[in-house]
């Protein structure tokens, strides 16, 4: 295995621009062994999407492109400083590895699909809070793993309210997914992208940069780094399971039936 040498220049997301891709090919540049007992691989580019923003990373496998000289397990994906590491074990490995070697990457899925539609019925709670009445609301973060997603507002519901709100947006997101509308995902200049989000940007979001924007139909969009349906309908049935105010922070918990 190669030393650990981090590389400086940042990994090629190519889950950016090619949303449906789940197999593409890239360069090893090294693999090293991790504190966690872990093997650790970092590519040119990559098209696993790693864990971040409330979604859990995608899973999968990475081979020689022949396929004969090893097969690596991808179980966890991490990003730091614009590097992408490959968390995972080698399933099988004839020899040690060097930088520069061309490889196939493999992304599981179903797990995919599944990430996100947890992570776009989030965006879509966003827009039912909206017509429901709750705009006072500020989205905060959301937890889209699915073991339990929900997202998260600055702001609170009074008690009485939350039980006939909840069924509200339930009966919202039904019917917006029942109506279906193209989801877009695209890199806009600072003035445009807050434009279509409502004529603000989030403080984080630095001026002057170019912020990557999801949109909704024809609803205002958010900036956001994750992966989506390409259309609501996709969603499916959407349950919102429960909706609660406390020290100033409203949760709303949702689910989606699997597909």
């Amino acid at each position: 295995m190669d030393d650990h040498l981090t590389p400086t220049t940042p990994t090629i997301l190519e889950y950016y621009n090619v949303k449906a891709n789940l197999q593409s090919n890239a360069t090893l540049l090294s693999s090293f062994l991790g504190e966690d007992g872990r093997h650790v691989l970092i590519l040119d580019c990559t098209i696993f999407h790693p864990q971040g923003g409330g979604q859990p990373s995608d899973t999968g496998f990475i081979t020689d492109v022949s396929s004969s000289r090893f097969k690596f397990v991808v179980q966890d994906v991490r990003s730091k400083n614009g590097i992408v590491y490959h968390y995972g074990v080698f399933e099988k490995i004839d020899e040690d590895l060097d930088g520069g070697v061309q490889v196939v990457l493999s992304v599981d899925e179903a797990r995919r699909k599944l990430n996100s539609r947890l992570h776009s019925a989030g965006h879509l709670l966003d827009v039912c809070m909206q017509k429901v009445g709750l705009s006072h609301l500020e989205p905060s973060k959301g937890y889209h793993f699915p073991d339990g997603p929900y997202v998260e507002y600055k702001g609170i519901v009074p008690q009485a309210e939350l039980q006939s709100k909840q069924k509200e947006l339930e009966l919202e997101a039904q019917s917006l997914i029942s109506k279906g509308g193209k989801v877009s995902v695209a890199v806009y200049p600072y003035e445009e992208a807050s434009e279509l989000c409502g004529g603000s940007l989030p403080d984080y979001i630095p001026k002057g940069s170019n912020p990557r924007i999801v949109r909704l139909g024809d609803f205002p969009g958010c900036p956001c780094g994750g992966t989506h349906v390409s259309d609501i309908s996709e969603l499916g049935n959407m349950k919102v399971t429960q909706m609660r105010t406390k020290k100033g922070v409203t949760k709303v918990y949702y689910n989606i039936n699997s597909c």
